[in-house]
């Protein structure tokens, strides 16, 4: 399924695996948060926990992947339906999450906790896990491959650095080879000015 995002040129995940328990009327409630790049990444991780945790009252789950954070999914996995995915999966939207799988696991404590109180727990114990530890802020780049003449590379770096890109990877041949790394949103400048310099012969792109 795909999700309607806001523009943004950054998204944010975690570097490593995060975990936040609490107890809310009885009950037991455990968040885990995963890094993960594919659909297949994030089903993997769902699986794991709930595994490990077979023998809790649920394992409700969301995740959302791709560059743009397009792509999510979410399920309540038996609790009432709108009372456990949704609020995991909003949770990850407010901090405009991308590459991350949560799994909220509950122990049931004997106290219903009403629709209401469903809602809130699962989305709070979400919100806490990702409160833990600032987040890793994910920037949209592209890059260029770029093949020069040693007597052109100097002027090369420093107009690139002009155009705020950044040589990622240099490899010195019978010519010079660059990977040049460059913001999204900023890089009209700088594929203009390397495709001007690819028009009279000083570069090849690709």
């Amino acid at each position: 399924m795909s999700i309607k995002r806001h523009s943004l040129n950054y998204f944010y995940s975690i570097a490593q695996k995060r975990e936040y328990s609490c107890k809310i009327k009885r009950s037991e409630f455990i968040a885990h948060l995963a890094y993960v790049e594919t659909i297949e990444a994030a089903k993997q991780f769902i699986s794991q926990i709930s595994e490990e945790h077979k023998n809790a009252t649920h394992n409700c789950w969301a995740y959302i992947v791709g560059d743009n954070g397009q792509t999510y999914h979410s399920s309540d996995a038996g609790e009432p339906s709108g009372t456990a995915g949704k609020p995991i999966l909003n949770a990850l939207k407010k901090y405009d999450m991308t590459n991350i799988a949560a799994v909220v696991t509950r122990y049931f404590g004997g106290v219903k906790l009403g629709i209401r109180g469903l809602i809130e727990a699962y989305g709070q114990t979400t919100e806490a896990a990702i409160q833990q530890k600032p987040l890793k802020k994910i920037v949209k780049t592209v890059e260029f491959k770029v093949t020069t003449t040693y007597d052109f590379i100097e002027p090369l770096k420093y107009n690139i650095k002009e155009q705020l890109g950044q040589i990622i990877d240099i490899q010195y041949g019978a010519e010079v080879q660059l990977v040049v790394q460059v913001e999204e949103h900023l890089q009209k400048p700088l594929r203009n000015y390397l495709q001007e310099l690819e028009k009279v012969g000083k570069l090849k792109l690709g």
